[in-house]
């Protein structure tokens, strides 16, 4: 019976992580979501480049990258303690946090000035998260690069709207 028992708490204590990260990260695609997104009327009114890409491009995108920041986190978080623990979970919350305010700033605002300024402040926040994950764990810093270069790619296209809808 011990045997089972201790089987049972070291499987939910290496599940832990993972269901935290989830949370968070759903958490965050909600507040996100809240801003309303490209298929939105004041999106749709915007000048935007011909590289801009169809409105169901977004939430297809979003979704396996999200997957990726919580597997990423959970996997670290799991392979930490301590301090150290608290630290890149802080981390990886910061990073949560500005994620979802950049739409808040693009959309909430309808303020492409303001989404280049929040994307600006994702990408340097999503390279400092990756740096420190890496740190202790390669694999996990490794899954967030497709973030990374969505990220930029966001910064790109906000840039471009702004520019063209002053």
């Amino acid at each position: 019976m011990a045997t089972r028992w201790t089987t049972r708490s070291t499987k939910a204590r290496r599940a832990a992580p993972y269901a935290g990260a989830a949370l968070a990260v759903t958490a965050a695609a909600l507040a996100g979501a809240r801003a309303v997104g490209p298929a939105g009327p004041w999106y749709r009114s915007l000048d935007k480049p011909r590289w801009q890409p169809p409105p169901w491009v977004f939430p297809a995108v979003w979704t396996p990258l999200y997957a990726s920041i919580a597997w990423s986190a959970g996997h670290a978080l799991g392979r930490v303690d301590g301090r150290e623990r608290t630290a890149l979970a802080a981390a990886y919350g910061t990073n949560l946090v500005v994620n979802a305010g950049w739409t808040w700033l693009f959309f909430g605002l309808r303020s492409p000035a303001a989404g280049v300024a929040g994307c600006l402040l994702l990408d340097a926040d999503t390279l400092r998260l990756i740096r420190r994950t890496a740190r202790r764990d390669p694999a996990a810093a490794t899954a967030l690069a497709p973030y990374a270069a969505w990220c930029l790619f966001a910064t790109a296209l906000s840039a471009s709207l702004a520019r063209r809808n002053g």
